[in-house]
């Protein structure tokens, strides 16, 4: 079974809107929450705010990317919701990195 599972729920998203941690940047929010297994899962929400679906899609793969490569240095047991801001698309995806990480390390889940 592999360690990252998609949230694809809308439940799921709304409890951790309702009860997770969030930590904000101004590129991306994440909510985080404990779950009751040892993977960690993730979802990825943009909203029509951010812009056309060229973009909305852009930042999506961006946040993506930056979680793959970062997600081995986490603790397991997480749920994890990413939500672009209106930069996401705009920045490099070297910027969403470290905004990712320093979010992780203030969240206490980077285990470096």
């Amino acid at each position: 079974m592999s360690d990252y599972i998609t949230l694809k729920e809308n439940r799921d998203f709304q409890r951790l809107y309702k009860h997770g941690k969030s930590f904000v940047s101004p590129v991306l929010v994440i909510y985080l929450s404990k779950n009751k297994t040892n993977n960690l899962r993730y979802g990825i929400t943009t909203g029509k705010k951010i812009g056309n679906a060229v973009r909305r899609s852009r930042a999506r793969r961006v946040i993506r990317a930056a979680f793959w490569e970062l997600a081995p240095k986490l603790k397991r047991g997480y749920d994890i919701v990413f939500v672009a801001r209106g930069k996401t698309p705009f920045v490099k995806s070297t910027q969403i990195l470290s905004d990712m990480e320093y979010q992780f390390k203030k969240a206490e889940i980077y285990k470096d």
